[in-house]
């Protein structure tokens, strides 16, 4: 391999950096609700650093909100507080964001205002067990804990994924599971998830068992387009739209708005020797987006960047460029909702005058 071919490795900088657009409406304030900081995933690190070169590359990004990934875990404790280890890791990493935005003057970096961490929920059989884990992550993190992920992702073809989900088949229907639910939502925590298309039904079963628990899709219920999936999207789409029908008449459940340049989409972004401008992404994606809107409405919607998985295809400020192009047409107060204030509602962050 050439020295060339290694620079211009897909996800790398200077692969990305090919793709060059000006910020669009760059002092309008963001707040990023889904991104991830790792050692060693996809051959690279994504720490604190490249987290700031990301959100400082032009947009108005002044908070973020870190979600579990299975970093930073702890293999020497048992199982069921292993991922005490990613909280204790990304809470002195957010520190760090508060201490260094603190010594810079001007609108430079984000800060790190929340954790969305790990927790076995199936544990709900047995709740003190489960509310005495979930008190060591608040203990750890004190107010950055917002919420807890334990994702329902499960597919029959792993093998055709680049990222495949660690959950057993139908999690969603466990009643172990729905009680787990049931505690966070008696404990004012919201819970994020991530699954596949394939299992929206299933999510908007467990949306309405759960009426009391804030709920939050994550990237739309992913809908494939690698493996089997491949060649199928607009059936797909046409399935999917029901779906989100469904879950939007559920008032406990919110959407994030991205994640959809992740490889098992299928776009094949991460492929090509160019990435992604920000006019693909609105010719090809733009229609989840809007439907997903028309059927929530702003007030429960929220841009996500999902990086840096969605990196392996887009640079950062290509993707929110795409964002704000998609919403050029909506009102100042609908366009607010969906970059800032509904992250900033759902999360309990005290950002100015939301």
């Amino acid at each position: 391999m050439t020295s060339q071919n290694i620079a211009f490795v897909p996800g790398s900088d200077a692969w990305l950096n090919q793709v060059q657009e000006d910020i669009i409406d760059p002092e309008r304030r963001i707040i990023d609700p889904h991104h991830h900081l790792w050692r060693n995933r996809f051959d690279r690190d994504y720490l604190l650093d490249d987290l700031w070169a990301d959100t400082g590359s032009g947009h108005n990004i002044e908070q973020t909100i870190f979600v579990e990934c299975h970093a930073f875990y702890d293999k020497n404790a048992p199982e069921h507080q292993q991922s005490l280890g990613e909280t204790r890791a990304i809470s002195d990493i957010a520190l760090q964001s508060h201490k260094r935005q603190n010594q810079t003057s001007g609108r430079t970096n984000s800060t790190i205002t929340g954790i969305v961490a790990k927790v076995d929920l199936c544990l709900g059989e047995k709740p003190e067990l489960l509310r005495d884990i979930i008190g060591q992550h608040a203990s750890i993190a004190g107010k950055l804990l917002k919420g807890f992920r334990h994702s329902g992702a499960h597919d029959a073809r792993p093998e055709d994924l680049t990222i495949p989900g660690r959950a057993p088949a139908y999690l969603y229907g466990k009643e172990s599971f729905r009680k787990g639910l049931r505690v966070l939502g008696e404990l004012g925590l919201t819970y994020d998830t991530w699954h596949y298309h394939h299992q929206n039904e299933d999510f908007c079963d467990l949306a309405e068992a759960t009426p009391d628990t804030t709920l939050i899709l994550d990237h739309f219920g992913t809908p494939l387009g690698v493996g089997i999936y491949r060649g199928s999207r607009d059936a797909i789409f046409a399935q999917w739209k029901q779906d989100i029908k469904r879950l939007s008449r559920c008032p406990n459940v919110y959407a994030k708005l991205g994640g959809l340049a992740m490889p098992d989409n299928g776009f094949g972004w991460d492929k090509r020797d160019r990435p992604a401008d920000s006019d693909e992404l609105v010719r090809w994606q733009q229609k989840y987006f809007l439907h997903t809107i028309e059927c929530f409405g702003p007030g429960r919607c929220m841009f996500e960047s999902n990086f840096p998985v969605d990196k392996l295809s887009v640079s950062y400020p290509v993707v929110w460029n795409a964002f704000k192009k998609m919403v050029a047409d909506f009102s100042e107060a609908e366009k607010h909702a969906l970059f800032y204030a509904t992250a900033a509602n759902v999360y309990g962050l005290t950002p100015r005058d939301v």
